[in-house]
């Protein structure tokens, strides 16, 4: 009983912060969090490191945070305060969805659902990495969904510190570049060096999620490969992402293969929701629409995905057997 009550008080708590969070979000800007930085004196860095906790657990938006963190502190210490602030209010957000909800999803999760939460709990403190350096999700939003899994809390912990250090650098040197240009006491000289190493920092982050999908993305399956696989019973699923025509075309398709066409499958990825960490050999009809389609799944968390080179052409010239 006495948790029940404490759970009730605990969730009213986050829902009425989040109400008063969106209702006067236009007063939390940057002006204002330099003004309670200065007001706290000596303590301005652990009043900012709390704030930005606070603003992550009741999700006001971090990149005001972390730039301001930037023009306050500077590109060192902004980037350890920014980075500290968000990572404590992370933790915050997954202990506080643990304690209410996690043994009801346990118990209440079955089907597809439960077994996309076991290949994010198979995966660990490898997919909190993954999803840190390539946001799938909001960041508030996912560290909510986050503390629902069975993820452990020192793996959720040290991977989403480490691994959103680069977001971290890259806005905070922004934040501070822009004040620098505002105060003036800078040469063009060295405001264009700044700007430009903020712009580089910038175009490296924005490059993380395509860099993370091919490190993820498995090598060219050859259809002889995959032949052996099927023939061997793997647990291998066969997504043909060529259209609907073409799949019953003179071509044929390979037996008991999954047709999404790739324009479809960003819309249609809880079809193979299964195989999240199980592997996936794209076919179509060489391999052009099965490398689009790749990029796809691995942009998605999909962590086994293999193109299958050549295709039904290959598939074809081998002489297999397809169903027409």
């Amino acid at each position: 009983m006495k948790n029940n009550i404490a759970r009730l008080f605990l969730l009213t708590v986050i829902v009425i912060g989040i109400s008063l969070a969106f209702i006067y979000r236009d007063l939390f800007d940057a002006a204002a969090q330099e003004q309670w930085v200065q007001d706290a004196g000596i303590a301005g860095p652990l009043v900012f490191m709390g704030i930005y906790a606070v603003a992550t657990v009741f999700f006001l938006p971090g990149s005001v945070l972390t730039l301001a963190g930037g023009a306050l502190f500077g590109p060192v210490l902004g980037t350890f305060y920014n980075l500290t602030g968000a990572t404590i209010g992370a933790l915050l957000a997954f202990l506080v969805a643990r304690y209410l909800a996690s043994d009801w999803v346990e118990q209440k999760t079955g089907g597809r659902i439960k077994q996309l939460k076991q290949g994010v709990e198979g995966e660990g403190w490898r997919f909190v990495a993954f999803v840190r350096l390539v946001p799938l999700f909001p960041f508030n939003l996912l560290n909510y969904a986050l503390g629902l899994t069975q993820i452990r809390l020192t793996h959720y912990l040290i991977a989403t510190y480490i691994f959103m250090l680069p977001g971290a650098i890259a806005y905070t040197y922004l934040g501070y570049a822009g004040r620098e240009a505002v105060a003036g006491d800078r040469t063009l000289f060295q405001l264009i060096q700044i700007g430009s190493l903020g712009l580089a920092l910038l175009a490296t982050v924005a490059f993380l999620p395509r860099l993370i999908g091919r490190l993820r993305r498995g090598p060219m399956m050859g259809v002889v490969e995959l032949k052996e696989k099927l023939d061997q019973q793997q647990d291998v699923l066969v997504l043909d992402v060529r259209t609907a025509t073409d799949y019953r075309d003179e071509q044929g398709h390979i037996a008991k293969s999954k047709n999404i066409p790739v324009e479809d499958l960003g819309s249609r990825l809880n079809e193979i929701a299964d195989y999240m960490e199980r592997p996936i050999a794209i076919v179509c009809r060489t391999d052009r629409r099965s490398a689009k389609a790749a990029h796809i799944l691995t942009s998605k968390g999909f962590a086994d995905v293999h193109v299958v080179k050549g295709g039904m052409t290959d598939w074809n010239q081998e002489g297999y057997e397809v169903i027409q």
